[in-house]
C-alpha cells in the first residue's frame, strides 16, 4: 500500500488483528520486519502496572517474546527507559553509544546481550504522546537481519516523518479498538450487565431488563470482576471501558 492507501485502511480497520497485519506489512517495506507495540493505562512512578493489563502486539518470535517480555527484560531495556522519558523517535544508535561509554547498568547490559544474541540490534523506537500521567505507549521497530544502523538512519532521514505519522495513526486507532489480555475477556452477558451498571441501573433493574434473577445478575457481575482482576464492580466498569470492551458493536 502507498501512504494514502495505508492511512485509509488503518482508519477503517475494525479489529486489532487486521490493523496489526497491515501495519507490520507496511513497516516491512521500510526495512522494519520485527515490531513490538506496547501500551499501558496503569503507569505509576515506580511501575508500568500489571503486565497482564498491557496492550501488547508483536510479530517477534516466541523465543524472543518469552525472554524479553515474559522474562521481564523489557523493564530494563535502555530504549524503554528512553521512551518513558521522551516523546518522538529515537535511533538505536544511542544504545551502542551507551555501551561504548560504559554507562549501562548491569541490568541494561543483560538486555543488550540478550538482544545481540537474538539479532535485535538495529532499529528505532517511537514514544507516543501521552494523554494522561498514567498512560504510555511506544513501538519498537527492529530492522531486518543484516541491516546496519547507518543504513536504517539513512532510511529514516528520507522517510522518517512518513513512518512516524503512520505509527501515530496506528497507535490512535489501537486506542479505539476492543482489547483484552488473554483469559480476561468478558462474555456477552457479563458485558451487558456491566453496561447497565455503567448506565446507573441497580441489580434489581438489571434483572428486570435482562430477564434474569437478581442472583444471576450478581453472578455475572462477580465473574466479570474476576475476569478483569478487580475487586469492585465500579472498577470493572472502568477497566472494561478503558479496554473498549463495553458498548461494543458486534459484527
Amino acid at each position: 500500500m502507498n501512504f494514502r492507501e495505508y492511512l485509509g485502511y488503518a482508519t477503517r480497520a475494525t479489529s486489532l488483528e487486521e490493523l496489526w497485519a497491515a501495519h507490520t506489512e507496511q513497516m516491512a517495506q521500510f526495512g522494519f520486519d520485527r515490531l513490538i507495540y506496547g501500551y499501558t493505562r496503569y503507569r505509576t512512578e515506580t511501575s508500568l502496572g500489571d503486565p497482564e493489563d498491557f496492550v501488547i502486539l508483536t510479530n517477534h518470535s516466541k523465543e524472543y517474546v518469552d525472554g524479553f517480555l515474559h522474562g521481564g527484560l523489557y523493564f530494563h531495556a535502555p530504549m524503554l527507559r528512553w521512551a518513558l522519558e521522551n516523546e518522538g523517535a529515537g535511533s538505536w544508535r544511542m544504545i551502542g553509544q551507551m555501551m561504548a561509554s560504559q554507562t549501562m547498568t548491569a541490568d541494561e547490559r543483560r538486555v543488550y546481550e540478550f538482544n545481540a544474541r537474538m539479532g535485535v540490534t538495529v532499529g528505532y523506537t517511537i514514544s507516543f504522546n501521552s494523554v494522561s500521567a498514567r498512560s504510555k505507549g511506544a513501538i519498537s521497530l527492529c530492522a531486518h537481519s543484516g541491516a546496519t544502523q547507518d543504513e536504517i538512519d539513512a532510511i529514516w532521514d528520507e522517510h522518517g516523518q512518513e513512518i512516524l505519522l503512520m505509527n501515530n495513526v496506528a497507535h490512535l486507532k489501537i486506542l479505539t479498538l476492543p482489547y483484552h489480555a488473554p483469559n480476561r475477556g468478558l462474555t456477552k452477558r457479563q458485558r451487558e450487565a456491566l453496561e447497565w451498571v455503567g448506565d446507573g441501573k441497580t441489580t434489581q433493574d438489571i434483572a428486570l431488563l435482562m430477564g434474569l434473577t437478581s442472583a444471576t445478575v450478581e453472578k455475572h457481575l462477580r465473574l466479570a470482576r474476576e475476569a478483569l482482576s478487580v475487586e469492585t464492580t465500579a472498577q470493572a466498569v472502568l477497566k472494561a471501558a478503558l479496554q473498549n470492551q463495553m458498548f461494543v458493536i458486534e459484527a
